[in-house]
């Protein structure tokens, strides 16, 4: 068996990029699972995919035992934010939301990996996005 997972694109504007996640899990987890494809021609403003000027502007999130870390696809992921049991919103608008340190291989994509999640640990997670593309 394995986690019951949903991902529910919400908006795709000429600017804004809103999906929501769901986990249902039976203890098997998530690591590194690419969530948004920052790559992809689907996500395209003005011809030009979002790639590494995809931005974080806010998470709403209800996390039920375990954590969350929701990461930015380089060579080695790095941790754009990370998320505990709770519910909560992280709003990073006010300073033009988390931007994609560019690490070595950095592809602007976001994976998902749940920390600690056992049978019936469960997440939802709405991410508002900024795609970024220079204009």
């Amino acid at each position: 068996m394995a986690d019951v997972v949903t991902s529910t694109l919400i908006a795709n504007g000429p600017r804004n990029l809103i999906y929501q996640f769901t986990n249902e899990s039976d203890g098997t987890g998530e690591s590194g699972v690419k969530k948004v494809d920052a790559q992809s021609t689907t996500f395209a403003n003005m011809g030009v995919v979002p790639g590494i000027h995809l931005k974080i502007i806010r998470v709403v999130y209800s996390i039920s035992n375990g954590a969350l870390r929701i990461q930015w696809d380089a060579s080695s992921a790095t941790d754009a934010t990370i998320l505990g049991a709770g519910v909560g919103t992280m709003d990073y608008s006010f300073f033009g939301g988390l931007k994609n340190p560019n690490n070595a291989g950095a592809t602007g994509s976001i994976l998902f990996t749940t920390v600690g999640f056992q049978s019936g640990s469960s997440y939802s997670v709405d991410l508002e996005m900024i795609k970024g593309v220079p204009q």
